[in-house]
């Protein structure tokens, strides 16, 4: 009976706990779990926006790169996180949208292991080439690939760089070569030196390469254009009909962390993403800007993840 007393104590203690400690929250340091490497686009996001939200919350908060097997690795760490509101994910269609449908084994549950705090906006992914390459449209493009089966490459540092040049192989009855990377930065030098031919990546990464001439930007993987690069067009304007790929961004915490926390949080960041200035500074590094209710986020999530595993059967893409 004693025994059986102390485990229905700690069991308490242990539920109660959380709520306790979301009234004091935050009362140390928050770090926020970046999904690919430093100099990233889920990295430079995160930079942007942790000194404004430790002023937010009275506390520093610290970013923290954790690449690997397309973000799997970092949304695997925070899901096993203590759900207090301490370790947060940005998280990216790449761990939570794709991932379950590319890896066997996936250790956590893109919707059920996290709790949505909001989303922070979208990626515009963008088809870049290597000025070597004799196109300057998606068609002459196709035209040269099929003219030289097995010539071309195409490098990826994500799931929809690899989604998207897998399409657009399936699509075209193309013939290119896979290069996977870990991370943007490496596989957009590839490309620059011309070892890679191409590469699907977002804004973020390639506009400023793109700007100075050192890339040749063929279209965007929406079917709207970017307000960012307006004069770029879609892959299907240029004849991929129907293309559409979103590359988001968004917060989440571990699942069950307190709802006052989320609430808090989710304040906080909302003011941050929809303030004019972060606005223009995140769409200089190539992303479109918005927050989002838990709700909303939460719902968007489970959406894409249908999304998301159509495309990866589509483009005949297997789990490995």
């Amino acid at each position: 009976m004693k025994k059986l007393l102390c485990i229905l104590v700690a069991t308490a203690a242990a539920l109660l706990s959380p709520a306790l400690r979301a009234d004091d929250y935050p009362s140390k340091p928050i770090t926020l779990v970046a999904v690919f490497g430093p100099g990233s686009a889920s990295d430079t996001i995160c930079r942007v926006i942790a000194e404004p939200l430790g002023v937010a919350l009275k506390q520093t908060v610290i970013v923290e790169d954790r690449p690997g097997a397309n973000g799997a690795l970092a949304a695997l760490y925070v899901a096993r996180s203590a759900p207090d509101g301490y370790t947060l994910l940005m998280a990216t269609n790449s761990p939570l949208s794709a991932a379950p449908f590319m890896m066997k084994n996936v250790s956590y549950d893109p919707v059920h292991d996290f709790t949505a705090v909001t989303r922070m906006g979208s990626f515009t992914l963008m088809l870049v080439v290597n000025p070597s390459v004799p196109a300057t449209t998606v068609k002459e493009l196709i035209e040269y690939a099929k003219a030289n089966p097995g010539k071309l490459s195409f490098a990826s540092a994500n799931t929809s760089g690899i989604v998207a040049g897998e399409t657009l192989k399936r699509w075209a009855e193309i013939d290119m070569l896979h290069v996977p990377y870990k991370s943007s930065p490496p596989a957009i030098q590839d490309v620059l030196a011309g070892r890679v031919s191409m590469m699907f990546t977002d804004l973020t990464t390639g506009l400023p390469h793109v700007k100075s001439g050192a890339l040749r930007a063929l279209a965007v993987t929406r079917l709207h254009r970017s307000s960012l690069f307006p004069e770029l067009p879609t892959l299907d304007e240029a004849g991929v009909s129907g293309f559409d790929m979103d590359s988001w961004a968004g917060v989440v915490a571990p699942a069950h962390t307190p709802a006052p926390i989320v609430t808090q949080v989710n304040g906080r960041l909302r003011k941050i993403i929809d303030s004019p200035d972060i606005k223009s500074l995140l769409g200089n590094v190539g992303f479109e800007a918005f927050s989002s209710s838990p709700a909303e986020f939460d719902s968007f999530i489970r959406a894409q993840l249908g999304k998301w595993g159509t495309m990866v059967r589509d483009a005949g893409i297997q789990a490995e």
